[in-house]
């Protein structure tokens, strides 16, 4: 008897954590599971439907938040200091 999985089994097993629910998905971005239903409605983030339930792969979202980040930061460079912050 074999008792260790096999490494196939493992890349599977891998590749089978990297695709979330909503919630998983709403939980590993922060954000309510309303707010992630409201993106969909608008699509505004990467998702796909399995049956009648949303699907996140967790690289598209890591591409997706990374890409939100740079566009803020980018915006933010270009209009000064902060409320508060200087003079």
């Amino acid at each position: 008897m074999d008792f260790f999985p096999k490494p196939e089994a493992n890349t599977q097993m891998e590749r089978l954590k990297e695709v979330m629910t909503l919630r998983e998905a709403s939980q590993y971005l922060g954000i309510s599971p309303d707010t992630l239903y409201k993106y969909l409605g608008e699509d505004k983030i990467p998702a796909f439907k399995l049956g009648n339930r949303w699907r996140f792969k967790k690289d598209l979202l890591d591409r997706w938040m990374e890409s939100k980040s740079e566009r803020g930061a980018v915006g933010r460079s270009t209009l000064g200091p902060r409320r508060g912050q200087g003079s």
